[in-house]
C-alpha cells in the first residue's frame, strides 16, 4: 500500500491489521487533528476568540467489525476535542466535534462505490451528504453565541442506517 493511497478509514480484520497500519490510522485520524488543533489554539488564544472544529465519524462513537484501527483513532480524536473544549472554552475558543455519518457526495466516494458494484447513477440524489450541507453545519457552529455552544453535532443523510 503506497502512502498516496492510504486512508485512515481502513477496514481490516484485527488479525490482519499490522502495527504500521494501526499506527498510520491513528497518526492520520487523531494525531494530525491534535497538531492542527494545538497550532490553531496558539493563534486564537492571544486574540481571545476562535472556533476549532474536529471531524469525526460513526467510528467516533462505536467500533465496527474490522475497524479497530480507524475506530480507535476516531475515538481518540473525539477525546482530544472534548479535552480541548473544556480547556479552551473558558478562554472564548469554541471547540466542536462533528460526526459525519455517511459518504460525502464526491468523485472519490462515487469511485469507491462503483468499485463495490454500487449503481451510483441509480442512487437517490440525497443519499450522500452534499459538501455544501457539511459547510453549512460548520458555519452554523462557528456562528453560535457563547450561551448555546454545541460541542457535538451528527450529520447523516436520510438513507444512512444508524
Amino acid at each position: 500500500m503506497t502512502m498516496s493511497r492510504f486512508f485512515a478509514n481502513v477496514s481490516k480484520p484485527i488479525l490482519e491489521t499490522s502495527e504500521r497500519l494501526f499506527f498510520k490510522a491513528w497518526e492520520l485520524a487523531c494525531y494530525g487533528g491534535f497538531l492542527v488543533g494545538r497550532e490553531a489554539a496558539k493563534f486564537m488564544l492571544p486574540r481571545a476568540k476562535g472556533t476549532i472544529l474536529f471531524t469525526g465519524a460513526t467510528a467516533s462513537l462505536r467500533g465496527g467489525k474490522n475497524f479497530a484501527a480507524f475506530s480507535s483513532a476516531k475515538f481518540a480524536l473525539r477525546a482530544v476535542a472534548q479535552s480541548a473544549a473544556r480547556e479552551l472554552g473558558p478562554q472564548n475558543i469554541h471547540v466542536a466535534h462533528l460526526i459525519i455519518d455517511g459518504g460525502l457526495d464526491s468523485p472519490e466516494i462515487h469511485r469507491r462505490l462503483r468499485e463495490r458494484g454500487v449503481d451510483v447513477a441509480g442512487m437517490p440524489s440525497d443519499s450522500l451528504i452534499k459538501p455544501a450541507s457539511v459547510a453549512e453545519a460548520y458555519w452554523y457552529l462557528h456562528q453560535q453565541p457563547r450561551d448555546a455552544w454545541t460541542h457535538e453535532l451528527d450529520l447523516r443523510p436520510f438513507a444512512e442506517g444508524w
